[in-house]
C-alpha cells in the first residue's frame, strides 16, 4: 500500500499548508511546471519525487526530469506528463502513449483546473491535480492524495487552499 500526494503548477510555491497536507504521504508525484530545479530539491527532500517537467520548466529541469514518466505503483501503471488533456481530449502524444502504454491512472496538470475523471473508452482514471502554485488565473490552489493498494486506487481527498494562502 503506498499512499501518494498529486501536485502539478506550483511555479515555485511548496509551503507549509502544502506540506502539512502532504506530510503522511510516501511520495509526491509532480505533473510539471515546477517552477525551479531549487524547488524541485526541497520537494524530494521533504518526500520522495517523481516528476516531470512542465511547458515554464527551465533547462536544468528538462534534463533531469522527463516530458513523460510511465511507472508501475503497486499494480497500477501510470502515465505521468504536464501537457496531456483528458478523456476525449488528449493531446496527440499523450494519446499514443496512452493507447500503447494502457495505463490504469492517467496524471496531466497545465490547465490550474482541479478534474477527476473515469475515461471508460481507455479503462483509466484521468486525474488533474489542478495548481497547488499561485501563479495563474486560478483563484483557488488544490492538491490530491490517494491510497493505491495493488489494483485499487480509493481514499481520495483533495486540498483546496484560497490563492493568496502562500507565505
Amino acid at each position: 500500500m503506498k499512499r501518494i500526494g498529486i501536485i502539478s503548477d506550483t511555479h515555485g510555491t511548496f509551503d507549509e499548508p502544502l506540506r502539512n497536507f502532504l506530510r503522511e504521504v510516501d511520495e509526491i508525484w509532480h505533473a510539471g511546471d515546477i517552477g525551479s530545479q531549487e524547488l524541485a530539491d526541497q520537494i524530494a527532500a521533504f518526500k520522495p519525487l517523481r516528476a516531470v517537467y512542465g511547458n515554464i520548466d527551465g533547462g536544468v529541469t528538462r534534463r533531469i526530469y522527463p516530458e513523460f514518466a510511465l511507472f508501475r505503483c503497486e499494480q497500477v501503471t501510470v502515465l505521468m506528463t504536464h501537457i496531456g488533456g483528458y478523456p476525449r481530449r488528449y493531446a496527440p502524444q499523450a494519446l499514443r502513449r496512452i493507447q500503447s502504454a494502457r495505463p490504469k491512472l492517467f496524471i496531466a496538470g497545465h490547465s490550474h483546473i482541479l478534474k477527476v475523471q473515469f475515461d471508460p473508452v481507455y479503462q483509466l482514471l484521468a486525474v488533474n491535480p489542478g495548481a497547488a502554485g499561485c501563479s495563474g488565473f486560478h483563484k483557488v490552489r488544490t492538491a490530491i492524495r490517494l491510497v493505491i493498494d495493488g489494483e485499487d486506487m480509493r481514499e481520495m481527498e483533495v486540498l483546496e487552499l484560497p490563492r493568496q494562502n502562500h507565505k
